[in-house]
């Protein structure tokens, strides 16, 4: 019985790479279009977003907060962005290394940067499973076992975000007011428990998982019948999907029980890193605070943003940061922080990603335009 799931499941992902394969031979997985059109958007949006900051809380001493930024700390930010894309990468690279062994750390370490900014360019963070799938796709890693990955390290990051979110609200000890970040609060809550429910019965109850599926889209298929045929197809597919998906992570995880816990020990360093930058960046502009309250604030701004509907989540970001660090941070400072904050965070480590994912489009393209040379 084992031989025939295990036979299965190499031929499912067999399948799998090589309809991604054939897709992959006609056209990338992304288009310098597209990348563009998301940039543009991003950086559109965080200009607004940040100058409204600006002329919102701007006084005489904000130029002045500008020219006074500590070099120092300025150069241990970049030193967190680093360790930040360096545990980001090892997160991955701890269950990669048991699926394909001999993989570099580094392909790892890109993948999480493609990662990075795939998802500040697109709505919903969408971009960045795609994006880190392709990377490994390009360094021989099968797109089945690249799933598999970021499906557990997603289940890190839903388990540790709502839990830091709680530990926050009960940090800030009821100083968040009603309005637009309970609203946005609500929602991330909403988000995340949901996402976090599919998955916990995706790989204990893949059956219900199924069940509910083929409901879903034989209802689809009375409503649309003319695609009835491709929707019953697509069901079957991604029912024989989950079943395949539960069966490796199951068994990655039962060889292997440590790695969940240390993926989730990984996950709160990660974040952590990310939290106590805020902080870093507020001595940098000559402001000490406690460290606890900027960290809490820090969580629930990343809690709220990351699942926002626009690319990386800007205008929610710099609205979050005008609310909740107004409480601690002069009004003069505001406007040059959350540039910091958004820089460090978000620019900076998506300027990385989009080098690596440009040059490998650059090199597929390429590989594609000299195969299809040789056959012509």
């Amino acid at each position: 019985m084992l031989l025939e799931e295990k036979t299965e499941i190499a031929e499912e992902a067999t399948a799998i790479n090589g309809f991604i394969a054939t897709q992959h031979s006609n056209r990338p997985v992304f288009n310098k279009k597209m990348i563009i059109k998301g940039a543009m958007w991003l950086g559109l949006l965080s200009i607004a977003s940040v100058g409204a900051v600006f002329f919102y809380s701007h006084t005489g001493d904000t130029i002045k907060a500008l020219n006074s930024i500590k070099l120092k700390y300025i150069l241990l930010c970049f030193g967190m962005v680093f360790i930040d894309l360096i545990l980001g990468g090892w997160r991955n690279h701890i269950f990669m290394r048991k699926l394909k062994p001999g993989l570099s750390q580094w392909v790892s370490i890109k993948a999480n940067a493609a990662n990075m900014f795939m998802g500040a360019i697109t709505p919903f963070h969408s971009g960045a499973g795609p994006a880190q799938l392709y990377v490994y796709n390009r360094h021989g890693v099968k797109i089945l076992d690249g799933f598999i990955v970021s499906l557990i390290t997603m289940g890190a990051t839903l388990l540790f975000m709502p839990l830091a979110g709680l530990l926050a609200i009960w940090g800030m000890n009821n100083q968040i007011e009603s309005g637009l970040i309970t609203i946005l609060l609500k929602y991330g809550f909403g988000v995340f428990f949901t996402f976090l429910l599919v998955f916990m019965l995706a790989f204990w109850k893949p059956l219900w998982i199924g069940s509910v599926l083929i409901k879903i889209t034989g209802m689809v298929s009375w409503i649309w019948p003319a695609r009835k045929d491709r929707i019953a197809k697509w069901t079957e597919t991604s029912y024989s999907k989950i079943l395949n998906y539960q069966q490796i992570c199951k068994k990655l995880i039962n060889d292997h029980p440590l790695l969940f816990p240390l993926s989730l020990l990984i996950t709160t360093l990660l974040y952590l890193n990310k939290y106590c930058m805020q902080y870093v960046i507020l001595l940098g502009l000559g402001v000490h605070t406690d460290l606890l309250q900027v960290i809490s604030i820090q969580i629930l701004i990343q809690f709220m943003i990351y699942f926002a509907p626009s690319p990386g989540g800007s205008g929610f970001a710099e609205a979050g940061i005008a609310m909740l660090f107004s409480q601690i941070v002069p009004k003069s400072i505001l406007p040059v922080f959350a540039l910091l904050q958004r820089s460090f965070l978000v620019f900076f480590p998506a300027l990385l990603g989009a080098f690596i994912v440009l040059k490998l489009l650059k090199n597929h393209t390429v590989a594609v335009n000299v195969q299809e040379g040789s056959k012509t």
